[in-house]
């Protein structure tokens, strides 16, 4: 039950948040591997995204890949909170004394969440090139001209097999390893600090939704580098064989590149604040309320 409800929920915020996404995957892809003046802006921030994505594509683009990010939250978040449910309800994140252990949190999460991630990631796939399928004149990274979730999945599994619906899955591991372990982590640390100095009543929507809030801060700062290389790994072309058209990125890439990039690069850091916004909305204690920069 613990699974299910989890999904739901998850399904019931990404409803909201789904126009967040498609906002920042087009900021993340814009701009790939060239340098800063070098390419044409189509947008400037989270808000002028929005604005130009419904002028020129229309409203409706705003919820391109829908299909395909309601079942992959289900999925993912399914497994991912139904998992670390267990474990809390288990007593395995609190030590002998009874209090509650950040490692304990961290290690719970990230085995959580790579869990459900690998399972989902050919859903997060094809989600990817769906929001990023664009008109013309605003279109960033590579053009897949996908017309559904189920026309991709089927035309990449006759193409390239279970390999080609399986490719980048690796890559985002590292994605969410820190952002799975950061997030359940950040959340049941704040929760336990608020319920200790009282300042909401006991099971308070409150005390979750504060919590939801502060681990969504948390967890963008700390996976933003890593979504920017998994989103522009999961959109790269590919060649006959399934294989990558261009050598863009690889898993390796992904995971030992982007944290030290980080702080040279402030493409790195793209669609920051469009991804801040999505994920506070994906918190544990948020998403059962249904509440839930281009640098």
């Amino acid at each position: 039950m613990d699974f299910l409800m989890s999904g739901l929920a998850a399904c019931g915020a990404c409803v909201f948040t789904n126009p967040l996404e498609v906002v920042k995957t087009r900021m993340q892809l814009q701009g790939e591997l060239q340098a800063p003046g070098t390419y044409q802006r189509h947008y400037r921030n989270v808000f002028h995204a929005f604005i130009t994505i419904g002028k020129v594509d229309g409203l409706a683009a705003l919820q391109k890949g829908l299909a395909p990010a309601l079942l992959y939250q289900f999925l993912m978040n399914g497994i991912r909170l139904g998992t670390y449910g267990l474990a809390e309800a288990g007593g395995y994140l609190h030590t002998a004394e009874g209090t509650h252990s950040p490692a304990r949190s961290a290690a719970a999460g990230a085995m959580a969440g790579v869990m459900g991630a690998y399972l989902g990631s050919p859903i997060y796939m094809v989600k990817t090139h769906l929001q990023a399928q664009a008109a013309s004149e605003i279109a960033v990274g590579h053009q897949y001209k996908h017309q559904g979730m189920f026309q991709a999945l089927t035309e990449i599994g006759q193409k390239h097999g279970l390999v080609g619906l399986w490719r980048g899955a690796l890559g985002g591991l590292p994605r969410v390893i820190i952002g799975s372990s950061t997030q359940l982590c950040t959340f049941s640390s704040t929760k336990d600090l608020l319920s200790q100095w009282e300042i909401f009543p006991p099971q308070s929507w409150k005390l979750a939704l504060v919590a939801a809030m502060v681990s969504g801060i948390a967890v963008v700062l700390a996976m933003a580098p890593f979504d920017v290389a998994c989103t522009r790994l999961y959109n790269q072309p590919t060649d006959a064989q399934g294989k990558n058209g261009v050598p863009k990125f690889s898993a390796t890439s992904c995971s030992a590149s982007a944290p030290l990039l980080g702080t040279k690069d402030v493409g790195i850091m793209k669609g920051q604040t469009g991804h801040q916004l999505f994920k506070v909305t994906q918190a544990p204690g948020w998403s059962p309320i249904l509440l839930g920069t281009q640098s």
